[in-house]
């Protein structure tokens, strides 16, 4: 099985570990089965886009509400 299935199939079965146990009401749980959820998402090439995104929209938000309050 190539490598991007197994990161993949670990993204899915953590995501899914995380609303089980949210629906559980096991907070604990759920919130570590998010975080190796993110935490393995963003050690693929789709996340480091996605954080490179994420940086571009801050950055964006940030310089129109620095021109905003200088009005």
């Amino acid at each position: 099985m190539p490598a991007m299935s197994v990161v993949t199939a670990l993204i899915v079965f953590s995501a899914l570990g995380a609303v089980i146990c949210a629906r559980a009401r096991a907070a604990g749980p759920a919130l570590f089965f998010g975080m190796v959820a993110v935490a393995l998402l963003m050690a693929t090439p789709l996340g480091e886009q996605l954080q490179g995104f994420v940086e571009d929209v801050v950055a964006e938000a940030n310089r129109a509400a620095a021109e905003g309050g200088a009005r």
